[in-house]
């Protein structure tokens, strides 16, 4: 059982958070793709599915997702085996905020639809990124999620500052931002709300209502749906999961996030590379991602689940910082945020 009474932050030892359609015969037998993502895309996610159909289209083929950590410790790994050298890695599967990071190293392969002929299905508005180093294949928004069996609607914060009241201590579960892509959008929604320097003092009066900081979503949701305590950072789309846990709009919001794919520069398999992403945003595995991801398909042809017309929310407010505000700042945000919820100064 968890221990109530005490704050877990749990940080990573000296992290580094800081043009054609190809056929399978033009890749050999026994070509080995190594995809980096984060632990729920294998453990929830439909990682199985899309290794099984992309080795059955093109035989010969192996697949190896690797997830040891949320998105953004594997990140930091990748960005760590760089550094020093060389990373099996082939793609890179993260979030949109990652993209200043990778790009500050050079990391990832800008990329078009003469690269990846799906890429023509995808809304502009999740084109955030202008190289197409991070392909969108999924999105959504990040909000309170609150277990309708422990609060009642008249009980719910419907502010950031309705958060940090007393009757709120120890029920929020909140993910690791310098670990945690949910975490971090989550650092993110509260600048954006607060502004520099001003979200520092907000999470000085938040802390009191978090139990816990854990470093990935997965980690988080277990704690959430174990009944640790009524409230967790995740998305709008959870009820589309289960009924039982419910959106809640701090401020009528929800922070955009956009999960995208990358080719590693290093990779030694480039139209290998292509093929997957390619894959990756095809009908068939887009109409995957609601029901194992829980997220919106990036294919604007993919069709959603008919239950998703009624449990799926899109905040009323959308937002999201701009993406080179994120990259002029982060680092220091991070540093800042970092140093907040250790030392409580």
């Amino acid at each position: 059982m968890l221990r109530r009474s005490a704050l877990v932050v749990l940080f990573i030892g000296s992290v580094l958070i800081w043009g054609v359609s190809l056929s399978s015969a033009q890749v050999g037998e026994g070509s080995k793709l190594v995809v980096y993502v984060y632990e729920s895309f294998v453990s929830w996610g439909p990682a199985k599915f899309i290794k099984t159909e992309f080795e059955k289209r093109n035989p010969g083929v192996e697949v190896e997702f690797v997830a040891t950590g949320p998105s953004r410790e594997m990140l930091a790994r990748l960005v760590n085996e760089l550094i020093s050298g060389s990373s099996p890695a082939d793609i890179f599967m993260g979030e949109i905020n990652d993209v200043p990071r990778l790009k500050k190293f050079g990391f990832l392969v800008p990329l078009s639809e003469r690269d990846i002929p799906n890429l023509k299905t995808v809304p502009k508005e999740l084109l955030i990124d202008p190289d197409m180093t991070l392909i969108p294949y999924e999105h959504g928004f990040i909000t309170l999620v609150y277990d309708s069996e422990k609060l009642k609607p008249e009980e719910l914060p419907k502010t950031f500052e309705d958060l940090t009241q007393p009757r709120y201590t120890k029920k929020l579960i909140v993910q690791n931002a310098l670990t945690s892509s949910v975490g971090h959008a989550f650092l993110l929604w509260t600048i954006y709300s607060y502004g520099d320097p001003g979200y520092l003092e907000y999470w000085r009066k938040l802390l009191p209502s978090i139990l816990t900081i854990q470093p990935g979503w997965s980690a988080a949701y277990k704690l959430f749906t174990r009944g640790e305590a009524p409230m967790v950072v995740s998305f709008s789309t959870d009820a589309c999961f289960n009924a039982r846990y419910k959106p809640l709009l701090l401020n009528d919001q929800g922070y955009r996030t956009i999960f995208g794919a990358g080719i590693v520069k290093s990779t030694d398999n480039p139209r290998l590379s292509r093929m997957f992403l390619d894959f990756l945003l095809s009908v068939d595995v887009q109409e995957k991602l609601p029901d194992t991801e829980v997220m919106f398909p990036a294919n604007s042809q993919a069709k959603l689940p008919e239950k998703w017309r009624t449990c799926a929310v899109i905040p009323p407010r959308p937002v999201m910082l701009p993406l080179n505000l994120v990259a002029e700042n982060d680092d220091r945000w991070l540093d800042e945020w970092a140093r907040l919820v250790i030392t409580g100064r």
